[in-house]
């Protein structure tokens, strides 16, 4: 017999795969895990970023070096995942401001599942977002490997 002041504890059947894909989650569950490391991300290259400035403090011998390495392929690729993560991060933060300050959250109602200010007014905002993240995506793309910088 359990103890009833005890949480009730339900078994994880789906396992790893449940979380990356197969569980009851909605689009907003992955773009809310997909924000968090995204900013996890910038923030590794802001760290990095500092530290491969600061490095010019130790001489020129330390500084040219460090910068060659940015030359790499590997390196540019990274940082074009870098972009795309900030243009992720950026307009669905903004997609996030919006529903927070009540713009995008519509008149109060009963609320049924499925809940009709998320799926009329939620929703939309959020399919015009990644409409918009995958243009930014792609023209950012289109100046990083076509235009010669």
């Amino acid at each position: 017999m359990s103890d009833p002041s005890l949480p009730r504890r339900y078994p994880n059947r789906l396992g790893l795969l449940g979380w990356l894909g197969k569980g009851r989650h909605g689009i907003e569950r992955y773009l809310y895990t997909l924000h968090r490391l995204t900013g996890l991300a910038l923030l590794g290259f802001l760290t990095f970023h500092i530290f491969v400035t600061s490095s010019r403090l130790l001489g020129r011998q330390v500084w040219e070096p460090i910068m060659a390495l940015t030359h790499h392929p590997v390196f540019q690729a990274v940082e074009f995942l870098i972009f795309v993560a900030f243009g992720f991060h950026a307009l669905n933060g903004v997609r996030l401001l919006l529903v927070e300050m009540g713009f995008a959250v519509g008149r109060p109602e009963e609320p049924v599942y499925p809940y009709k200010s998320s799926l009329n007014k939620q929703r939309p905002l959020m399919l015009t977002m990644m409409v918009l993240t995958g243009l930014f995506i792609l023209l950012g793309g289109f100046e990083f490997f076509a235009l010669d910088h």
